[in-house]
């Protein structure tokens, strides 16, 4: 019983992580770009100071809006977090590992996605709909080619739980196989994608032409606004655990204790820097498409994450 609760903590402990750390990360990304483009960097934890100046100020609600506008960003925060508690952070073995299933994790995206939609148009102002629009356009591309690619990865480990996957891929040690190549890239650029970044989507303008995510949350600020921030930066983080832990799963603990979980941490935070950094590189070089190119792109990575499976079923029928 007391082995069972101490489990129980160190899985809320891995959510507290995180909600905790997802600043930080996009802190890292915006301090690598500004080094990168020869501009003064911010420190780290500058989104920690916005976040908190935000939740201070008193949100301005439009006279048009209903209740579904100020109930959303509590409702997308609270999905985001849910999806995060099915994802292995620093550990496999973990009581939430029954649940860390890869349909439930792509609901949870979807079900804060859709209320995003609805907020940006409940005030029926024309960017909002716009944003809505584009979101649920993109979202309709993007989810089919990162299941393709995670699905590569559940056939090689015959299981959609992603605990049980990566501990497969972990035991079977540092192995090349040519489906996983596809499949990272898929999902690579699939999380490119869905976390607003450029080429798809620019998240530091403001420019009505090109604005996605921006554009639904126009409307909001204080508090409202300080939870979509802080759920668009735990979505970035997921994304990334999500590609080191699947496709690099080394350092991640098999066993719950002090040292492994450790070790975990120190381990995840190191892949994710290294990710951050590759994502300020690529921001930096790549400019932003145009809009109507933006299916070409998702469907490139369709295209990968199939070649990945179809890549998977001809090496096993060969065996």
């Amino acid at each position: 019983m007391g082995d069972q609760l101490m489990n129980w903590l160190i899985a809320i402990l891995q959510t507290i992580l995180f909600v905790a750390l997802a600043p930080l990360l996009a802190g890292w990304v915006k301090c690598c770009k500004c080094r990168l483009q020869n501009r003064k960097a911010p420190s780290v934890l500058q989104p920690y100071r916005d976040l908190l100046k935000l939740t201070y100020k008193q949100p301005v609600v439009s006279e048009q809006a209903s209740w579904l506008f100020t109930k959303a960003p509590y409702i997308i925060f609270s999905a985001t977090v849910l999806a995060a508690t099915v994802v292995p952070l620093i550990a496999v073995d973990l009581p939430t590992s029954a649940s860390a299933d890869v349909i439930v994790m792509v609901g949870f995206f979807a079900f804060a996605r859709f209320f995003l939609a609805l907020a940006g148009l409940d005030v029926g102002t024309a960017f909002g709909g716009m944003g809505s629009s584009r979101e649920m356009t993109i979202s309709s591309l993007a989810e089919p080619a990162m299941l393709m690619a995670i699905f590569t990865l559940t056939m090689t480990a015959s299981t959609t739980n992603l605990s049980l996957a990566i501990a497969h891929v972990l035991n079977e040690g540092l192995v090349l196989r040519p489906s996983f190549v596809f499949a990272l890239a898929a999902l690579v650029l699939v999380a490119v994608a869905e976390t607003g970044r450029i080429p798809v989507d620019n998240p530091a303008t403001h420019l009505e032409l090109t604005m996605i995510h921006e554009a639904m949350i126009l409307e909001y600020s204080g508090r409202h606004l300080a939870l979509i921030e802080w759920a668009s930066q735990l979505k970035l983080m997921l994304y990334g655990v999500l590609i080191a832990n699947i496709f690099f799963p080394w350092g991640i603990a098999e066993t719950l204790s002090i040292q492994a979980l450790g070790y975990g941490l120190l381990a995840i935070m190191g892949k994710l820097a290294v990710l951050a950094v590759v994502l300020a590189i690529a921001e930096t070089l790549v400019a932003k498409m145009r809009l109507f190119r933006v299916q070409e792109y998702l469907s490139f990575a369709y295209l990968l994450g199939l070649l990945g499976l179809l890549s998977h079923i001809i090496l096993e029928a060969a065996r």
